[in-house]
């Protein structure tokens, strides 16, 4: 049973519930993160590369739930801190979340959150309102790193820079996961597997 107001996410739907299965769940996805990190494509002018970290920020605050996904990249966070390869390109050290694009890194974090705090209220239940559930962490997560890069770059360019160039990427990922949230649900629910009921 899913209390306060939440309806149950897709892990919860992963058996029951046990310490042991959300560090799993934390760590996998941080693991995934990185992954998604060494697709990397240089944009000339701009410091900001263009990753899959994003479509794993949308996908994992949403199937995580608010405080499971916010641990996932906080996990994350701190193994590319530590030294192991899982910035873009398979950087990795504690400088790169004090560089240019340190607010973006940061920014995984209170985005993952966003995302997951509304699926956990039913929104990555249709396409509709899982594209909804995207852009508002979207825009937390431009927000982080459009502060921090303004700190290297001119004022007048910060938009130019960390923020034009990845519309239209972003904007896809956004549609590739607002499409297959509710798939998810659909074939579990043909499974015969109820979630939880909200009280």
């Amino acid at each position: 049973m899913i209390a306060n107001g939440r309806t149950a996410t897709l892990a919860d739907r992963i058996g029951g519930s046990s310490w042991a299965r959300d560090a799993v769940l934390v760590v996998g996805s941080s693991l995934i993160v990185g992954l998604m990190a060494q697709v990397e494509i240089r944009l000339p002018g701009t410091p900001v590369p263009v990753t899959l970290q994003p479509l794993a920020v949308f996908l994992l605050g949403a199937a995580l739930g608010s405080r499971r996904a916010a641990l996932a990249m906080l996990a994350y966070l701190a193994e590319g801190s530590a030294g192991l390869p899982f910035f873009a390109g398979g950087s990795a050290g504690l400088a790169r979340l004090l560089g240019p694009t340190g607010g973006y890194l940061i920014g995984f974090v209170p985005s993952a959150f966003a995302i997951g705090f509304l699926a956990e209220r039913g929104w990555d239940r249709t396409p509709t309102r899982a594209f909804a559930a995207m852009f508002l962490g979207s825009i937390v997560l431009f927000a982080c790193g459009l502060a921090r890069l303004a700190a290297f770059v001119p004022r007048d360019q910060v938009l130019r820079l960390g923020l034009f160039p990845f519309i239209v990427g972003d904007v896809l990922k956004m549609l590739a996961a607002a499409g297959l949230l509710p798939g998810l649900w659909w074939f579990l629910d043909r499974g015969g597997l109820r979630p939880p009921r909200r009280v």
